[in-house]
């Protein structure tokens, strides 16, 4: 390995194995010749000059790429395209003279990256699934462990574990609709010359364009696609694009919400993700067990948001039928936004089997808060026992502002209940009071929307995609 040179970090420390080669070389030339014969294939299947002899040596030949062949062709003609025209005739004798036949270099480079993009969701979409179907088991588990709800950063009402990781799925179920959207939408460019206008074709089939359309028709089929733009300048419209790296950015945000939600929680000490036995948190402090999978997703989730504006500028950018400036700038962001995805996606399914709860620590947490919690149905109760309710209210407001001053000021545990208690304006007993600090008295229909969640909801998905291969997740 050449340790002299730049190495992206997203091939050499995050993305899968998978997602890389979606962008590796071999599948972008060895996509590139199977267009090609696609090509070949159709025009000799409609009448032009093209043999089955010919067909045979281009099919004979997709995989064996001579790529330092390619930079040498690509030197003297100083066109990547037709260096790799060039490459492939050399291999292809007979068919050389056919190659490329009545085409633009849109015709491989674009079709070919629609292509890509479209393993590429689809790898997206198996991840996606893949978390949702972990975050289901912990959800369901932990769907009525009480814990602090907060708004503003502060304690708010009780919610449950499990509840909670329902806003984190049902982020990712939307992100999924986002996907098989984007997926729905793909279509190849097809065959459509320097301005879209396929006039090339039109002269090669003595301008019958029924023959035209169902030579597009033919390559698409033949590629695993079901339809073409209707009309197109020299590219595919880099909307699509747009789109596409729309969906990631959603889901990158979604993964900041989860990673973001779980590093609080771990200071918290309520919630952790997995650490390792050998685990190194801090290589000055010992003691420290540092979220470093949630801070990475936080970190790549932003360089995909980041690339997304790549996508939206050069969709805003391009000139009338076609413009070049798009190509070096598609080269980055179209794989880095897909391997940065791929590599969240990893973390988030490698989290999510294995996030560690400590219902002690929530427990403790919740009590602290409870008690100023349930002074509503304190108040409630004690009217019903007789008291008033506008004395009852004002005693509440003095001693829960003592006990928070108790709290802050002095470090110490809350007394409040110990106040109202000891307090004769309250016609409530002691049992009463405790029977009050029942946590899962204050959780409301968490639990329930949990299951319903779950059952009605997200348990379609998991079956939907349930004879998918959902292997792929590395980490």
């Amino acid at each position: 390995m050449n340790k002299s040179t730049y190495e992206t970090p997203l091939n050499s420390r995050y993305a899968s194995p998978e997602m890389q080669y979606i962008f590796s070389p071999d599948k972008k030339f060895t996509t590139w010749r199977k267009l090609w014969v696609a090509l070949a294939e159709s025009e000799m299947e409609l009448g032009l000059p093209v043999t089955q002899a010919q067909v045979d040596e281009l099919k004979a030949h997709i995989e064996d790429i001579d790529y330092e062949n390619a930079r040498k062709h690509e030197q003297r003609v100083r066109h990547d395209v037709m260096a790799h025209v060039h490459a492939y005739g050399d291999v292809c004798p007979n068919a050389r003279g056919i190659i490329h036949l009545g085409a633009t270099s849109c015709y491989v480079t674009d079709n070919a990256d629609i292509l890509m993009l479209r393993d590429a969701l689809t790898l997206i979409r198996e991840k996606l699934v893949e978390v949702l179907r972990r975050l289901r088991k912990f959800a369901w588990e932990y769907k009525g462990l009480p814990c602090l709800g907060y708004t503003h950063l502060q304690p708010a009402q009780l919610t449950t574990v499990g509840k909670r990781a329902t806003l984190w799925m049902q982020d990712l179920t939307m992100d999924l609709d986002e996907v098989n959207f984007a997926l729905s939408s793909l279509k190849l460019l097809g065959n459509r010359g320097a301005t879209g206008t396929q006039v090339s074709f039109m002269e090669l089939f003595d301008g019958d364009g029924d023959k035209v359309d169902e030579l597009e028709r033919r390559i698409a089929e033949k590629m695993g696609m079901e339809a073409v733009f209707d009309v197109s300048g020299q590219t595919y419209p880099r909307k699509l694009d747009s789109r596409v790296l729309g969906c990631l950015s959603g889901i990158a945000q979604s993964a900041y919400k989860f990673a973001q939600d779980l590093r609080l929680l771990q200071s918290f000490r309520e919630v952790e993700e997995p650490f390792e036995k050998s685990q190194i948190g801090s290589s000055a402090m010992a003691y420290k067990r540092n979220p470093m999978r949630s801070e990475r997703i936080c970190a790549l989730s932003r360089h995909v948001m980041a690339v997304y504006q790549d996508a939206a500028m050069t969709a805003a950018t391009q000139w009338f039928e076609r413009t070049l400036d798009d190509s070096a700038n598609r080269r980055l962001s179209l794989p880095e936004a897909f391997l940065a995805t791929d590599a969240v996606l990893e973390l988030y399914a490698n989290i999510a089997d294995g996030m560690v709860v400590y219902p002690k620590m929530i427990e403790k947490r919740v009590m602290e808060n409870l008690p100023f919690m349930a002074t509503e149905d304190i108040i409630m109760e004690s009217v019903k026992n007789g008291g008033d309710r506008q004395e009852i209210h004002e005693r509440v407001r003095v001693h829960s502002q003592a006990a928070a001053t108790r709290m802050k000021a002095e470090g110490l545990e809350s007394d409040l209940m110990e106040r109202i208690a000891a307090d004769p304006a309250f016609p409530i007993s002691h049992e009463a009071l405790t029977a009050l600090l029942a946590p899962e008295k204050y959780t409301g229909r968490a639990e329930a929307q949990t299951e319903r969640f779950l059952t009605h909801t997200v348990d379609p998905i998991l079956a939907k995609y349930d004879a998918v291969d959902m292997g792929k997740i590395s980490v």
